[in-house]
């Protein structure tokens, strides 16, 4: 089974354990039972296509150079996603999976996307198990992110899926999870959360080792929020993928036949804080913010 695996890494040598994290991916990827090529799109970062020959895995890169972005700006999950279907396009694969190049998933996903026989299919794993400074938490407790989604599409769909892309413009942080998704929506894929079968390890970056922060994190969100807006409005889809946030995103994708015990409790555990979010966010609407 050929598979495209769409992945950008972090600049090497900043971080020992970065670097560390981001091996451990390749080693993983490159002992599952699939004929993996990587696409890698990067953003004029050194020794990253040598750090993959090292690891001997196969791949197709593309470099896209950094002042060519707005500036101060350090990469575009937009332009990874334009050139991976291009590639898909040109070729033949099975399917084409997204993942970060932070992740460890267990061998059973090769099993699991060979039975899959549906075709413009997208599965994904959520809640990944978090690994925030050396300690697991709790696999039951809520964070958002979908770091793995598996696209199996026909060439047709594909072509629908590029010239999507093609209308959207994203830059560094924030809301790449939201556009996948609405784009499952708009396409009308089927999907399936893999967690009950499989998880995956996520292990969280350090914001310090790369001159980032939670306020770096708020202003991409903004502004890629008003990219996203343009993006949902002229697909004419719901209004709720900018406005409901990740409570949005989550509530289409639940289905009854992906659920297990755990994977309700993390529901139930989210979507208690609802009303909290929802206050939270109305105050701040009215500008109220001295009483949260």
């Amino acid at each position: 089974m050929k598979i495209l695996w769409q992945v950008s890494f972090r600049p090497l040598k900043k971080s020992k354990d970065n670097d560390d994290i981001q091996a451990k991916f390749l080693n993983n990827i490159s002992k599952l039972d699939l004929d993996i090529t990587l696409s890698v799109t990067q953003f004029d970062e050194e020794g990253i296509e040598d750090f993959i020959i090292d690891n001997k895995i196969k791949y197709k890169y593309f470099n896209f150079p950094k002042d060519r972005l707005p500036k101060n700006k350090k990469y575009s999950n937009s332009i990874m996603l334009k050139n991976t279907l291009k590639y898909y396009l040109d070729n033949n694969f099975d399917y084409f999976i997204f993942s970060n190049s932070d992740v460890i998933i267990d061998n059973k996903i090769a099993d699991i996307l060979k039975k899959n026989k549906n075709e413009n299919h997208m599965s994904f794993i959520f809640p990944n198990i978090l690994i925030k400074n050396g300690i697991k938490l709790n696999p039951t407790t809520p964070h958002f992110g979908i770091d793995f989604m598996a696209f199996k599409l026909s060439k047709n769909k594909a072509k629908e899926f590029f010239d999507l892309v093609l209308t959207y413009d994203q830059y560094d942080w924030g809301l790449i999870d939201n556009f996948y998704i609405a784009c499952s929506d708009k396409l009308n894929l089927k999907t399936q959360n893999l967690y009950k079968d499989i998880k995956l390890i996520k292990y969280e970056n350090k914001f310090s080792d790369f001159n980032e922060n939670r306020e770096w994190q708020i202003k991409c969100w903004q502004e890629n929020f008003y990219y996203f807006r343009k993006f949902i409005k002229n697909n004419k889809l719901s209004y709720l993928y900018n406005f409901g946030s990740y409570y949005f995103l989550l509530y289409k994708l639940i289905k009854l036949k992906d659920i297990n015990l755990e994977l309700l409790t993390v529901y139930i555990k989210l979507y208690a804080n609802l009303p909290i979010h929802l206050i939270k966010k109305i105050f701040k609407k009215l500008n109220f913010r001295y009483f949260i």
